[in-house]
């Protein structure tokens, strides 16, 4: 079985399942809702009942992150960290694919189940909660990811694989 990675400098935290399992399915859970703050609830309503259709949608979207970040600062500024489960291990991805990851070290044990957060370098800058496999010391299958993450994670590889494919170009040149 042949698995395509593309080069991508990520950074991952993780825990064997087998430590906490219910507290990580928890947090899973509250990663996968973390657009439903109040502004985003206030957008699905605004959108279902159709007030926003005369509205520009990159002003629109511009505008609710902006209400994000401010948001964000007045949390920093009382002191206030989001509640995440501590995990025991930290280490750089290497290379992705859209159901692999290869770790920089082999700092995995084959055939355990491992829970992780990965730090998305996209905007709005975010961690995806995800479920793996390892299959052997560096290299892991996620076997469960948000859907709305899965989408960000292929279009994250995905740019990727162009800036590589561009910088490949360049160098022939």
């Amino acid at each position: 079985m042949s698995i395509r990675l593309v080069k991508a400098p990520i950074s991952i935290a993780f825990s064997p399942i087998s430590l906490h399992s219910e507290e990580y399915l928890r947090e899973f859970d509250k990663l996968g809702e973390s657009d439903d703050d109040p502004i985003s609830q206030w957008l699905k309503l605004a959108r279902g009942k159709g007030d926003t259709s005369d509205t520009d949608p990159v002003l629109l979207n511009l505008m609710i992150e902006l209400h994000r970040k401010i948001d964000s600062l007045e949390k920093f500024l009382k002191n206030e960290e989001p509640q995440r489960v501590s995990l025991t291990n930290a280490c750089e991805i290497e290379s992705i694919g859209f159901e692999h990851f290869k770790m920089e070290d082999d700092v995995l044990e084959e055939g355990m189940e491992y829970y992780g957060r990965v730090s998305m370098p996209i905007h709005p800058k975010r961690d995806i909660a995800v479920f793996f496999t390892a299959l052997d010391g560096s290299l892991a299958k996620i076997t469960k990811m948000h859907e709305r993450d899965e989408r960000e994670w292929g279009a994250y590889l995905m740019a990727r694989e162009r800036v590589l494919i561009r910088e490949a170009k360049e160098a022939n040149s």
